[in-house]
């Protein structure tokens, strides 16, 4: 194992607590103490990936990259409670307690600045026992074109074009962060998966793909590569899948998973990450959020995302489903600045009943961009064909191709990319609150970017 996910796994210690009502609390550090890492050997805490994408892009290895002393972690854990997961950007450490009046003795720490807890509840010993293994096999009957059932959804953004270019992802690396990729591991369209690795921040040490299939039909938007069934928009492209959101419940602990997710996604190197997942509310009232948080500084899950692109990730985040709902607006973290956050559209290019509109409370435009996102073709649990809804499936449609226009000019900046992507964006003069810049055409932002490589050479 490298020294570097060694440092990672500490944060992902499996819970000891017993059945009962158990807490969560958010510790804030006033400082991350002495780890024993330093700036100067980020190759220690970091891949030698994630230190060349930063050189390439101009991003300094900062104290923000360092990990959290050991000496801090043993001392919350001397409280009665245990460290579940934590933040090396943020300086927090989520731990999990079996009496509430733990935060009062966190509290006293000479290190710790405030507490804030983000989940209760009944832990839960998740073990699932697979003896089946056998592979599923679609039933579906393969059709005559290259994409299969996917053609519409790829045609939408001309990303055909860009595929027949040369570009379906090759040597790109992306994180999907999700709820989970059920069966994944024995559906015989990811038989070509090209996978680097999983991660499980919600049930550590557990496998992603015994639990829930959302990221398993985000992932065949991407991933799928059976042609006349389905060829998803990243076909060649590496994975990671990392599981981030807890089905049971709701409580901002899954900011701190989710935030968990992208250093951890960031530290292996990834270019690209593309994530689903979208909070506003609560099973606890006093935590939901109100719109005047949607800033892009507020919730931890968007300060994440951000620190992300900071970070010279180009991040894909969904715009919500609550369009047709009393919140109506885009969801965190697809309020955060620097990120592509995608709304959905129908096959007729109108937006989607149920996609969240903008503008976030600071005035930004938000969503950036749209793709299909109402009868998008997935690949399910049980690895057949499956129409879905939701920008839960037009972000991994749009975030593939931009993986694959990003090959294409892979001297280009993150946020080079998203600038890239608005330009060829069907309403970029004229950006609103439902479609922002609108529909991105990949292969005309290929063509136009190829046009202008070609005059400064």
């Amino acid at each position: 194992m490298s020294k570097y996910i060694a440092v990672l796994l500490f944060s992902c210690l499996s819970l000891w607590l017993c059945a009962g009502e158990s807490y969560c609390f958010r510790v804030y550090l006033k400082d991350k103490g002495n780890s024993g890492y330093t700036v100067d050997k980020p190759d220690a805490y970091l891949s030698e990936r994630a230190i060349e994408r930063r050189a390439k892009q101009g991003k300094q290895i900062s104290v923000s990259d360092l990990p959290i002393a050991r000496a801090y972690l043993d001392s919350l854990a001397d409280c009665g409670g245990k460290p579940i997961v934590q933040s090396k950007w943020f300086s927090t450490v989520v731990v999990a307690c079996a009496d509430s009046l733990a935060s009062e003795q966190l509290k006293r720490l000479s290190f710790v600045d405030s507490v804030k807890w983000v989940w209760k509840g009944d832990w839960e010993t998740k073990v699932v026992a697979r003896d089946d293994t056998s592979l599923f096999v679609p039933s579906d009957e393969p059709l005559e074109t290259f994409y299969g059932y996917a053609e519409d959804q790829i045609k939408m953004l001309n990303g055909v074009k860009l595929h027949n270019a040369g570009y379906k992802g090759e040597g790109m690396q992306i994180a999907v962060i999700d709820a989970g990729f059920m069966n994944v591991d024995r559906i015989s369209i990811f038989s070509s998966l090209k996978l680097l690795g999983t991660q499980n921040f919600v049930f550590p040490g557990e496998s992603v793909f015994d639990d829930d299939d959302h990221g398993t039909k985000v992932l065949s938007c991407l991933a799928s590569n059976v042609p006349g069934l389905m060829v998803g928009t990243a076909p060649e492209a590496s994975y990671w899948l990392i599981k981030s959101e807890d089905s049971r419940s709701e409580y901002p602990i899954e900011e701190d998973y989710w935030a968990a997710s992208v250093e951890f996604a960031d530290s292996v190197g990834v270019d690209v990450i593309t994530s689903s997942l979208g909070y506003f509310t609560y099973d606890a009232g006093e935590l939901i959020y109100s719109q005047s948080a949607l800033d892009g500084k507020t919730a931890l899950i968007s300060r994440a995302a951000h620190k992300a692109s900071e970070k010279g990730i180009l991040v894909f985040c969904s715009a919500g489903n609550e369009g047709n709902g009393y919140w109506e607006k885009i969801t965190f973290p697809s309020d955060a600045s620097d990120v592509v956050t995608v709304g959905a559209i129908t096959e007729k290019k109108k937006k989607s009943v149920f996609s969240s509109v903008g503008l976030t409370a600071d005035y930004r435009v938000k969503p950036d961009v749209v793709a299909l996102g109402s009868g998008c073709c997935v690949i399910d649990s049980s690895g057949n064909i499956h129409y879905a809804n939701g920008t839960s499936f037009s972000t991994p449609i749009l975030a593939g191709l931009g993986v694959c226009l990003w090959q294409a000019f892979p001297e280009l900046s993150n946020k080079e990319m998203i600038e890239l992507l608005q330009r060829s964006s069907s309403q970029y003069n004229q950006p609103d609150a439902e479609l922002g810049y609108g529909i991105p055409d990949v292969f005309k932002a290929y063509k136009n970017k190829s046009k202008y490589v070609a005059r400064t050479e």
